[in-house]
């Protein structure tokens, strides 16, 4: 309904206001794509349920009719008369036309990509999805979560779809991937459906009760009605669910053998130039991979120096930095027990971490998320090949943001990294960046919702580098090790990621760099070269994003002297929203032209 009346309007009132067009092209984006509907929960409110029953379509056609919508609204966009634009709304049209631009540009690499990973896929997204994000508050919503269990098989039919296509034309996985995956898959069936998450969730959520009333959470079903909710999940999973997982690992166990052990983008056909895109896309620069490249040598050299001039103060003074990491990581002051009362005190102290930040911000924060943070184990069923991650809270407030901890090998959880991973994930990393956009008033909606890598995971890891200006670190230096050490494996993200798909290293090269570098435990480092093989480009987001930011702060800093205040510095970026690093060097180079003449203004007043 509301695609149609957006989409009449816009034929029959030419032209539209600026407005009116930013709306329309982020409502026709959103009513396509029913799990991100589901996830946002912007239209519940108006008793708009259907998409909840739906799954996003995920088929070559669908891909292709959203790149001629791409090509499409950047034509009208810039149509439109930057002279007739408000200040607000230049910056909208700026975003836009840059994020429409790359979209257009994509097509020549738009399967450059391998959808189904150890890292991401419709294998394990859609379980989380249907877990973390399809809410069952009322009977309506138990069946439609049934109804999507039995769409599974189309959805993996179109996905595989998808999978033989980028074969045909040469782009196939490397070897060590579909391993992977398929260990995941036959996991994920093997289980059984009685311990599968697709079932726990309903059964769970059937059976919540209100500790102070005991009534059921789910209310108006009956005993009789949860049973026979419980069965119609149980069938799906059996009958649509699994054979959908088992026509994926047929697939991938016959691709297994036409793979090869070649790791980098340069494998694949016009593999240079898709990887020259894949990081000006996730960087928002124009770098190089040569750039890039020598940028970490340079950052793996600096923080080096100092983990090393702190590590001789606490004694460790013997070996390579790598090495003594390694072995003050593993040292039993530094671990919680592997087991589940381990994981409950981690969890707890990460949250305590969480709530401390919050009280301790104020001298350089004045503007905050209305919605909290908290912490959560990542769902053990892809624990083992997952990271640490933030989930953004729903649009409507119903749901917090929560960060999601990695515990399923307590070894691997030093709490020397602790804070940092805090800082980043939730406090003042990503909870703040993220909530604070999502309840930005008085713009298009398209800037509350629109990724942008560098920027979004910039913020993070200049959080942690904030944290540190701030004394959170002070006498904590095993902490401040932890810190460093995470700016390392970013910088050392950027050797390793131009280094696999531009300078044609091997994945075990890359591993023992990695590892030889930054002393991290070795299933760590062979998850994050994993990571930057299936998503190339992707790593380098977070070092050149908290670069540029610490670069456009220090240019301000040094223009403005006296007149430079840090918590208008932070409000400005926290209340612009994402957006790419080109851009908010134009906004911050506005900032300090309109600061000095107003502080000009007020000179000649006085």
């Amino acid at each position: 309904v509301l695609g149609t009346t957006f989409g009449a309007a816009f034929v029959f009132f030419k032209p539209p206001s600026l407005n009116f067009f930013f709306e329309r092209v982020f409502i026709e984006f959103l009513i396509d794509d029913p799990e991100l509907l589901t996830s946002l929960r912007v239209v519940e409110q108006f008793g708009i349920h259907a998409h909840n029953s739906d799954l996003t379509d995920a088929s070559d056609a669908y891909a292709r009719k959203q790149l001629a919508k791409a090509k499409d609204d950047l034509a009208t966009l810039r149509r439109y008369n930057p002279n007739d634009m408000t200040e607000s709304q230049q910056l909208s049209t700026d975003i836009l036309d840059w994020f429409l631009e790359s979209a257009v540009n994509a097509e020549p690499f738009m399967y450059h990509n391998y959808p189904v990973n150890q890292m991401f896929g419709v294998q394990n997204e859609l379980p989380t999805f249907m877990a973390a994000m399809h809410q069952i508050n009322t009977e309506r919503d138990a069946h439609h979560y049934i109804e999507r269990l039995d769409k599974f098989p189309h959805k993996f039919d179109q996905v595989l779809d998808g999978i033989r296509i980028r074969e045909q034309a040469g782009i196939v996985p490397p070897k060590f991937v579909i391993g992977r995956v398929l260990d995941e898959m036959r996991g994920f069936v093997d289980n059984g459906v009685e311990a599968n998450i697709l079932y726990t969730t309903l059964l769970d959520r059937l059976n919540e009760r209100d500790p102070e009333s005991s009534a059921y959470l789910v209310t108006k079903v009956s005993d009789s009605e949860r049973a026979e909710l419980c069965t119609d999940a149980h069938r799906a999973i059996e009958q649509s669910v699994f054979p959908a997982y088992q026509n994926l690992i047929e697939y991938f166990e016959d691709l297994k053998d036409r793979a090869t052990e070649d790791d980098g983008f340069w494998k694949l056909p016009n593999g240079d130039a898709a990887y020259a895109y894949a990081l000006r896309q996730n960087t928002t620069t124009d770098k190089t991979a040569t750039d890039i490249h020598h940028i970490g040598i340079g950052e793996v050299y600096r923080i080096l120096t100092e983990m090393d001039g702190i590590l001789d103060g606490l004694g460790r003074d013997e070996g390579r930095v790598g090495e003594r990491m390694l072995a003050l990581a593993v040292d039993p002051s530094m671990l919680y027990p592997n087991t589940d009362e381990g994981r409950t005190a981690c969890l707890a102290d990460y949250q305590a971490i969480i709530d401390s930040a919050s009280e301790n911000l104020d001298a350089v924060f004045d503007l905050r998320p209305a919605i909290g943070v908290h912490v959560e184990r990542i769902p053990e069923f892809k624990e083992a090949t997952a990271a640490a991650y933030y989930n953004q809270p729903a649009l409507d407030g119903s749901r917090p943001g929560i960060f999601y901890a990695k515990l399923n090998d307590m070894n691997e959880v030093p709490k020397l990294s602790m804070k940092t991973l805090v800082y980043h994930e939730a406090i003042p990393g990503h909870h703040f960046q993220i909530a604070l956009q999502q309840e930005m008033q008085g713009v298009p909606t398209f800037r509350k919702v629109v990724p942008f890598t560098a920027y979004v995971e910039g913020w993070a890891l200049y959080a942690e580098y904030l944290a540190k200006e701030l004394g959170f670190y002070e006498g904590d230096p095993e902490g401040d090790l932890g810190r460093l050490q995470a700016e390392l494996f970013r910088a050392v993200r950027l050797v390793v990621d131009t280094g696999i798909h531009h300078r044609r290293w091997t994945r075990e090269q890359a591993i023992r760099y990695m590892e030889f570098v930054t002393g991290m435990p070795h299933g760590d480092v062979v998850s994050e070269i994993e990571r930057y093989i299936v998503m190339p480009g992707q790593a380098c987001a977070y070092k050149i994003g908290q670069l540029t930011f610490i670069e456009l702060r220090t240019r301000a800093e040094h223009a403005l002297g006296d007149r430079f205040d840090l918590r208008a510095f932070h409000n400005l970026i926290l209340s612009s929203g994402a957006m790419p690093l080109t851009i908010l060097e134009q906004v911050i180079d506005q900032y300090i032209a309109e600061t000095l003449r107003s502080s000009v203004d007020q000179q000649a007043a006085a």
